[in-house]
């Protein structure tokens, strides 16, 4: 029996570009294990000379989506994600491996708080999208030009920090306590997502406002290495 889990090759359906450096992937998996929101899937690339990379993303899709949704940032000396943004098109096939993860995975029933930084707001999207009713959100970025999902989040009346620019009245600064505090719930899961420094400051800012340690969930990413 296959592993739905396993590696399986899941064709390119569409090709959004989301941000100027990044590419936003619709996929058909066959026989697809239903995701949470949080979790992310591998994608595996194989050169003719049998090297292989892989590199991990976060899943943007809700789970009632039939297709999976990956959204990838471009980096210049990325070996997958420059293939993904500059060479895919639609109908080519992937070798994709998931959902994977746990301890961030959210299943809408209790409220949360999802605080994500640059693309880190990625995971958010697919938890606002499965029940918006039960999630808040906030996302830091540097300019809005470098938000995924800009204009779902505004529609959502998502806390926006720009770092290095005004936006909605708002001077750009850094992301404060004060601006989680009536997004927060008591008893509310809070999910962080973004760099190293990034989920750092984030979790500070979470326990200043009271949220104890065990109901922080933070997910890093960094370079691959």
């Amino acid at each position: 029996m296959t592993d739905p889990r396993g590696w399986r090759y899941a064709k390119v359906v569409a090709i959004g570009h989301d941000t100027p450096h990044s590419v936003t992937l619709r996929l058909d998996v066959p026989d697809r294990v239903r995701h949470l929101p949080g979790q992310h899937y591998v994608v595996r690339l194989t050169a003719e000379d049998g090297y292989r990379a892989q590199r991990s993303y976060s899943v943007a899709s809700a789970p009632a989506d039939p297709l999976l949704e990956l959204f990838v940032e471009r980096l210049d000396d990325g070996e997958v994600s420059t293939y993904l943004a500059d060479i895919v098109e639609p109908g080519d096939e992937l070798e994709v491996r998931g959902p994977i993860g746990g301890w961030f995975a959210w299943n809408g029933d209790l409220p949360a708080l999802g605080i994500g930084g640059g693309s880190g707001i990625v995971p958010m999207i697919s938890m606002l999208r499965h029940n918006p009713d039960n999630f808040r959100v906030a996302a830091s970025v540097r300019t809005m030009a470098d938000l995924p999902y800009a204009n779902e989040l505004v529609a959502a009346d998502a806390l926006i920090a720009v770092t290095r620019e005004d936006f909605r009245g708002r001077k750009g600064s850094r992301l404060t306590a004060q601006e989680l505090v009536p997004l927060y719930t008591p008893g509310a899961i809070c999910y962080v997502c973004g760099s190293a420094a990034f989920a750092e400051a984030a979790s500070m800012l979470l326990l200043d406002i009271g949220v104890p340690t065990e109901d922080i969930r933070v997910e890093r990413f960094g370079p691959s290495g």
